[in-house]
């Protein structure tokens, strides 16, 4: 029996790896105009990274991190979120003493093991942004705007949804509020009952019928704030409304790590199913210094490279492979070898070119071109090496022009270049 992938992990093959890098792509190229720089991080790490940062009661950490001894004893744990990774790298490289305000980008794979389905994987993806270095209100907002950009130049419409889950200041008084609400409630869920009596604010955040029928009349933690957080709070959204981008307040939006503070965000699509998140994040003051970093503030998101993909893959238009600037087709074994080193000349030069490696028909290898849907062709047989000359033909209209040959292949190739230029 041929070996397999494992269950949650998935090829990314032509056809479908276009759309990826288109996704790649965009997003590079805003997050540098905003000035972001790319870090890139192991996908290993020691365990107790994320038990300090996600936090050891959060589903990740309890149920779904893929950790695993090493040879020395030490227990280690494939990355399953981007946010530790990164804060790890910027303490332990001193990053923070290189400028104060730090802008930082990395996209790759991220691991958790849960029950596959569409849009979420065991192996997945993300890009993963965070500013580090500033508290500023301006900076959550243009972080979302961001966001919102990156999406906006995909071709794709989600909704943003914005809370503030306080600070440890405001905090424990909502928490308490909260729990006097559902101690009373005795057919919640499992994982409910659990957060109760662990991480109250959590109970927000399950996805259970049952639980979310008794949590729509729960206190609101926006009526909790305290000064300086609802401040905050009030500075972003006038940001945003600056900005002119859309988002809806969710006083019951929280999120499943436990670092966040203060602003928390969400990006939702109704064309996912149960999936809706395709990017979501929000404020993490304390932990750089929880990591046994400097006190610094920061702030974050991550997108789903793999929901992201679907929602484009939904669209009817269909990102492909750019076509060959110019295919060679060579008839004999004198043309080939000409073909296969002007190829090579051309190729050096920048073009993207190719040849037929078979010797076959020139109405199979004109098929060829046409399936690589080339911009011109280059035929080379008998008569044109005996004229010393090609024949290029313009794939989009039919028109066929002679070139000379001629001179070395490299000089050739130079005039052949200026020949392509005029004929478009």
């Amino acid at each position: 029996m041929a070996v397999k992938a494992l269950k949650g992990f998935k090829d990314v093959v032509p056809g479908d790896v276009e759309t990826w890098q288109f996704i790649e792509g965009t997003a590079r190229d805003i997050m540098h105009r905003f000035g972001y720089a790319e870090i890139k991080t192991p996908i290993l790490e020691k365990t107790k990274l994320f038990k300090r940062s996600i936090g050891e009661t959060t589903d990740i950490v309890e149920k779904e991190m893929y950790t695993f001894p090493d040879r020395n004893g030490s227990s280690l744990t494939m990355r399953p979120e981007g946010t530790a990774s990164v804060l790890r790298a910027y303490i332990e490289n001193g990053l923070h003493q290189a400028k104060p305000v730090q802008k930082l980008y990395t996209i790759g794979p991220m691991f958790r093991h849960e029950r596959p389905q569409k849009g979420r994987l065991r192996q997945f993806h993300q890009i993963s942004v965070e500013v580090l270095g500033t508290d500023l209100p301006r900076v959550d907002a243009e972080l979302m705007g961001m966001a919102a950009l990156i999406i906006e130049e995909l071709g794709l419409s989600v909704s943003l949804e914005i809370n503030s889950l306080g600070c440890p200041a405001c905090r424990p008084a909502f928490n308490k509020a909260l729990l006097d609400y559902i101690s009373g409630i005795d057919d919640l869920c499992e994982d409910c009952l659990r957060r109760r009596e662990t991480n109250p604010l959590r109970v927000l955040d399950c996805k259970n019928d049952t639980c979310q029928s008794y949590y729509k009349d729960a206190p609101s933690i926006l009526d909790h704030l305290c000064l300086d957080c609802e401040d905050h709070f009030t500075a972003v959204t006038a940001d945003l409304d600056r900005l002119a981008v859309d988002y809806r307040v969710n006083h019951f939006m929280v999120r499943g790590l436990d670092y966040y503070t203060r602003t928390t965000f969400e990006l939702i699509t109704g064309d996912l199913g149960s999936q809706s998140a395709v990017g979501a994040g929000g404020r993490y003051d304390g932990l750089v210094k929880q990591l046994d970093g400097p006190d610094v503030p920061g702030i974050g998101f991550a997108m789903g490279m793999e929901r992201l993909a679907l929602l484009l893959e939904q669209k009817d238009e269909r990102i492909t492979a750019p076509g060959l600037d110019l295919f060679i087709a060579a008839l004999g074994g004198q043309a080939q070898d000409m073909a296969f080193e002007l190829c090579h000349e051309l190729r050096s030069s920048g073009l993207f070119a190719a040849l037929d490696y078979q010797d076959r028909s020139l109405k199979n290898q004109m098929k060829q071109a046409g399936r690589a849907q080339a911009d011109f062709t280059l035929i080379l047989g008998e008569d044109e090496l005996k004229n010393n000359t090609g024949l290029l033909r313009n794939m989009q209209t039919g028109d066929q022009y002679e070139v000379p040959l001629g001179g070395d292949v490299a000089e050739w190739a130079i005039r052949l270049l200026d020949r392509m230029e005029t004929c478009e």
